[in-house]
């Protein structure tokens, strides 16, 4: 029963500090700001459904899936820190908090960053992927693989919650401070983006020149 506890505890506290639906609920407040309650609410319940089932495909079978394309969790840092730079200049520029949504457009805008970049990489990145891997790897037990999921799901249940109530976020801070908050945050992206880049650079680079 402890070591149930212990490992249930521990997936929780990693995922929701991988996943940090607090630091990535900027991006989904400021991509979503055009929308409709309604549309809002559809683009955070598929961006976590999404999430849940790519983070599972890769617990059950992502050591598979390396090995048969022959990639690794470096490879994913580098692409998912090129992504991050990239929205993180699009964010300091207010680019995304101006992006006008025709009524037609918007079913096809909330699929497209619904999945990419909210659910891909915002919530399971590489970190929640290898996180993933690795804790289904420790599972042993059928109760400790039940924990597993259970966990998971709880803690894309709080993300869709936290992303839920951004709403009332968007109302309380107005144009202007949602443009202020999206540059600042901006910056903070472009640095996570560094971080990730060079953490999967790293590795491959002292490969190469061992």
């Amino acid at each position: 029963m402890n070591e149930l506890f212990s490992f249930g505890l521990l997936a929780f506290t990693s995922f929701f500090t991988l996943i940090n639906p607090l630091g990535s609920m900027p991006v989904f407040l400021t991509m979503t700001a055009e929308l409709e309650q309604e549309h809002r609410v559809k683009t955070a319940k598929k961006a976590t459904i999404v999430s849940f089932l790519v983070i599972m495909t890769f617990a059950f079978s992502g050591q598979l899936l390396f090995k048969f394309f022959g990639i690794s969790v470096n490879s994913f840092r580098i692409v998912g820190g090129v992504i991050f730079f990239i929205m993180g200049m699009d964010m300091l520029q207010a680019r995304l908090g101006k992006v006008k949504i025709n009524e037609s457009e918007i079913k096809t805008y909330v699929n497209d960053i619904s999945i990419t970049p909210l659910a891909i990489p915002m919530i399971c990145g590489p970190g929640a992927i290898t996180n993933a891997i690795v804790l289904m790897e420790d599972a042993t037990t059928v109760s400790l693989k039940l924990m597993f999921v259970i966990t998971l799901v709880l803690v894309l249940l709080l993300t869709y919650l936290i992303y839920y109530s951004s709403s009332r976020i968007i109302k309380f801070l107005g144009e202007t401070g949602n443009n202020v908050m999206m540059r600042l945050m901006g910056l903070i992206v472009m640095v996570i983006a560094v971080e990730f880049f060079f953490s999967g650079l790293k590795p491959i680079l002292l490969d190469i020149f061992k």
